[in-house]
């Protein structure tokens, strides 16, 4: 049933089962179009999908989860290699905005965007953890990508936007910015892939605002940074 944030393990396992019987051996990975469910039990519903549902990937306290394989790596074929199927939410609430994100993504197809890279420095001390890694991040990739690190809590009226990393709880002043087709942004907080009922900023605002990818998590990861994007890893691959 749509509309409701968790789906149960075991409905999971039926509707997964169902799902891969259905997958030509070729596909590589899924894009799920709903916003909700998007988690189940512990996990979200994407790494649910993508590597099926084990406790391993399931944090206790703000204990390590198990990592990926397929983190940072060269593989072109996850399935075939891994056995995983990257899962992405090609998320919205409505037709019309999921039709927006495609189209914005279709728009950035072939085209290398160019734009500028945003590395937000915050007062928010518990979500501002990547700050350390923004110094070796200009220095490795400020040659290829117009790279800025920021000391602010927001950005406001910027119009090229291509990536806005930053930490906080709820990201203001978003209505002002443009981004460019492709642009990803996240803010690194506790519930931001609790897309309908977060009790934070969710992920969703990014997408309304303009951007292309986001990220959340939809259970307490703790600000532990291997359970968000590393800037760095996300702007090169990207």
């Amino acid at each position: 049933d749509p509309g409701k944030s968790n789906l149960p393990r075991a409905e999971f396992e039926r509707l997964k089962i169902e799902v891969e019987r259905k997958t030509p051996a070729h596909v590589q990975a899924y894009a799920l179009t709903w916003a909700a469910p998007y988690r189940v039990d512990c996990m979200s519903i994407t790494t649910a999908f993508a590597a099926g549902f084990a406790a391993e990937y399931c944090s206790t306290g703000c204990s390590a989860t198990r990592p990926s394989p397929y983190f940072n790596s060269n593989i072109r074929a996850p399935y075939a290699e891994l056995s995983i199927r990257p899962a992405m939410s090609l998320a919205a609430t409505n037709f019309a905005a999921a039709k927006k994100l495609i189209d914005r993504g279709v728009a950035s197809d072939g085209t290398f965007p160019r734009g500028i890279g945003y590395l937000v420095n915050t007062t928010d001390k518990a979500r501002n953890v990547r700050t350390r890694l923004y110094p070796e991040i200009v220095k490795l990739l400020g040659k290829y990508i117009d790279l800025r690190i920021v000391n602010a809590n927001y950005l406001a009226n910027k119009n090229n936007i291509l990536f806005y990393f930053t930490g906080s709880a709820n990201v203001q002043k978003l209505e002002t910015n443009r981004f460019v087709p492709g642009a990803m942004a996240d803010h690194l907080t506790s519930a931001g892939g609790q897309l309908t009922d977060s009790e934070q900023m969710s992920s969703l605002r990014w997408l309304e605002a303009g951007a292309t990818g986001s990220y959340g998590s939809v259970v307490e990861p703790c600000n532990h940074l291997a359970k968000f994007p590393h800037p760095g890893i996300a702007i090169s691959r990207y």
